[in-house]
């Protein structure tokens, strides 16, 4: 039976662009060790890697502005809630642009490529530290069918992001098709238990998790879109159907 020890890492300070992660990382955390898995949120990555705005007009108005700057594609809206695709390939409300933990004439957008940042930190700590971890870059969003909100990897390192159960037996001896398990969103889901929203947390440990150290990043547990089932909501599907109608030149 696999033991987890996960525990959050407090850094007192508010970060800055061209901050060194890995060293307050390591200087909070001194016994960080081979084979832990690091999970880190991605507002300080944002932060460091200087994906702050400041906004001198309206911030609402800012906000949408944002919004719209960092959308490749709408997927639903409903009043002010736009769910929209990100350059990432991410699909989440907003775009991930983030008003909450940062000042009121800011606003925080993801970082451009959370897979290459989450590589730079565990490159940065084996520099520092001479140790080998995983890193996964975690970011907070809601979930359809589901009330409430996870976090989830939106950057990995380090570490396999899917754990692919396909072609094995379960213990009755059925054949497994589809299973693949989202081990880097369980991750930093467990992660933000002890990281909280309010504590000032931005790191968590997990240690004693056996993975396999892989660095297709956190980009494969994006669903691609001929598999997507849901890739519209349901009146943007009736408008492209109708425009779809339209095109063919049905009445």
């Amino acid at each position: 039976m696999t033991r987890l020890t996960i525990w959050g890492v407090a850094v007192a300070r508010e970060f800055t662009t061209g901050d060194d992660l890995g060293a307050f990382l390591l200087a909070a955390e001194p016994g960080l060790a081979t084979g832990d898995v690091v999970v880190v949120t991605s507002k300080v990555v944002s932060k460091v890697e200087g994906r702050v705005l400041v906004i001198s007009a309206d911030r609402e108005t800012a906000r949408r502005q944002a919004i719209d700057s960092e959308t490749v594609r709408v997927v639903a809206t409903r009043g002010a809630t736009r769910i929209v695709e990100t350059g990432h390939g991410l699909v989440l409300a907003a775009a991930g642009v983030d008003t909450s933990n940062t000042a009121s004439d800011t606003l925080i957008l993801l970082p451009r490529d959370p897979d290459a940042s989450a590589r730079a930190l565990r490159d940065r700590i084996a520099e520092l530290a001479g140790v080998r971890v995983a890193v996964i870059v975690s970011d907070t969003m809601g979930r359809a069918w589901r009330r409430g909100l996870t976090d989830h990897a939106i950057g990995a390192a380090g570490i396999a992001a899917l754990r692919d159960y396909r072609g094995r037996t379960d213990s009755y001896g059925n054949d497994l098709a589809v299973t693949e398990m989202a081990d880097a969103d369980q991750l930093a889901g467990a992660a933000e238990l002890v990281k909280g929203k309010l504590d000032g947390t931005p790191f968590a440990i997990v240690r004693g998790l056996v993975y396999d150290d892989n660095d297709d990043g956190a980009r494969v547990l994006v669903r691609p879109a001929g598999e997507d089932l849901f890739r519209l909501g349901t009146a943007e599907a009736f408008e492209a159907g109708r425009q779809d109608a339209l095109g063919r030149g049905a009445p």
